[in-house]
């Protein structure tokens, strides 16, 4: 190193982002110090101040560090702070901050949330960042935020909010392009209308129940977790849609035509059929349908699906290359009837990959013709997986349906495997 022309090693340290690192190489020479100016990103981990015994607080230390650095572009805090603290920081950085983390650690004060000026209010003087992701926070206020202009990416993880303080947080990101909510409690009723969203990942926490209004033209992936009530209008360019509810049950969707459609997945104990069938007729294009739903059925009571008919589904969905089915919609297809109209010439073009989970022998009979029909007519099926789980029964039943499954394994070990 001490061979090397200044500006190398400013260029080699400046590639340090670890807080501690930076305090270390500082120590080491006037030479290395004397690069600290030279940083665009500084991270502060958990474990930061443990042990530290000087006399000024850690936000003095982080501010004193700050303050050295003439264009610091990513600051990443999981170390405790204060919002005088984080005020003075962002007073220094704010013109050349483009990337924003902080673990709030204030998700159960309430105090902290509605003092003034609160964290959530500080971030507001970095107004040219483009992305910020925040841990454990507390929204009960709508925050004092202007418009961040240039923000993309929004990530907030770990949150207990307010319908009004979430919806005035988004209308102060007008040009977001990612959005991701995670394990966030308390919301109720969410309407999004964002221009330029292009993925967007929501998973509210709590009984399962929250309604969502979605108005983004230009939406290509979106997943949501916990929302009872969809609608999504405009869907032209959605491409990968993941709908789960764990903890309620799904009452109604509302999509437009799902034309540009490639990736589809549909979880959870409980929806209503009419979800289902409306979910499976929109998303004729689809080349992947992933299926776990246990149960329909419009109230309390849990329903097993309706008869599926094995030609029309697999005829109204002619792209279809993998199907993880599971399952009620499995059961569904295994019915009596679902292979009474197999016509001369049917084939299922596309079909390359299967996934099944078998975890009852009800039905044997109907379930293993099924298996043997998506071998017999899935003219490009590659690989089919039949997944056994927790297959209880003391008749004599299981030990047959499994001999069955083995037999069907053997006589196709090329394409057929189990797990």
């Amino acid at each position: 190193m001490e061979s090397l022309p200044d500006a190398i090693v400013q260029y080699i340290l400046s590639h340090l982002n670890n807080a501690r690192d930076v305090a270390v190489c500082n120590c080491v020479s006037k030479r290395w110090k004397e690069s600290l100016p030279y940083l665009k990103s500084l991270y502060f981990p958990r474990n930061s101040f443990d042990g530290y015994t000087s006399s000024d607080s850690p936000d003095i230390v982080i501010w004193k560090m700050l303050s050295s650095i003439t264009c610091l572009e990513e600051l990443v805090v999981y170390s405790p702070f204060t919002s005088s603290g984080l005020a003075s920081w962002l007073l220094l950085v704010h013109s050349s901050l483009k990337h924003l983390e902080l673990r709030m650690d204030n998700i159960t004060d309430y105090k902290a949330c509605v003092d003034s000026p609160s964290k959530l209010d500080c971030v507001s003087a970095a107004k040219n960042l483009e992305s910020l992701k925040l841990w454990g926070v507390l929204m009960a206020n709508p925050p004092k935020w202007d418009v961040f202009k240039n923000l993309k990416s929004l990530e907030i993880v770990g949150a207990r909010l307010e319908d009004s303080a979430l919806s005035a947080a988004l209308r102060a990101c007008p040009k977001l392009t990612n959005l991701v909510l995670l394990g966030c409690e308390g919301v109720r009723s969410v309407s999004v209308e964002l221009p330029y969203l292009e993925q967007c990942k929501l998973d509210f926490y709590g009984l399962g129940n929250c309604s969502l209004s979605l108005t983004c033209p230009k939406i290509e992936l979106l997943e949501v977790q916990g929302c009872s009530w969809l609608r999504v209008r405009e869907t032209t360019c959605l491409r990968k849609l993941l709908i789960a509810n764990n903890s309620g049950r799904v009452y109604m969707v509302d999509f437009g035509k799902l034309s540009a459609l490639e990736s589809l997945s549909m979880r959870g104990v409980q929806w209503c059929w009419d979800a289902i069938s409306k979910m499976l007729e929109w998303s004729s294009e689809v080349k992947h349908l992933y299926m776990k739903v246990e149960f329909t059925g419009d109230l309390e009571s849990l329903l097993p699906f309706p008869e599926v008919d094995f030609v029309e589904f697999f005829n109204s969905h002619p792209k279809l290359q993998k199907f993880d089915i599971h399952g009620a919609m499995f059961a569904a297809l295994c019915q009596k009837n679902s292979l009474k109209n197999v016509e001369q010439g049917f084939v299922i073009p596309c079909l390359e990959e299967v996934v099944v989970q078998v975890r009852s022998p009800l039905n044997a009979e109907q379930k293993m013709s099924t298996l043997e029909s998506l071998l017999k007519y899935g003219k490009n099926l590659k690989t089919m997986v039949i997944r056994i789980l927790q297959m209880k029964s003391n008749h004599s039943s299981s030990d047959d349906f499994f001999d069955e499954i083995c037999r069907l394994r053997f006589m196709n070990r090329k394409i057929v495997r189990i797990e």
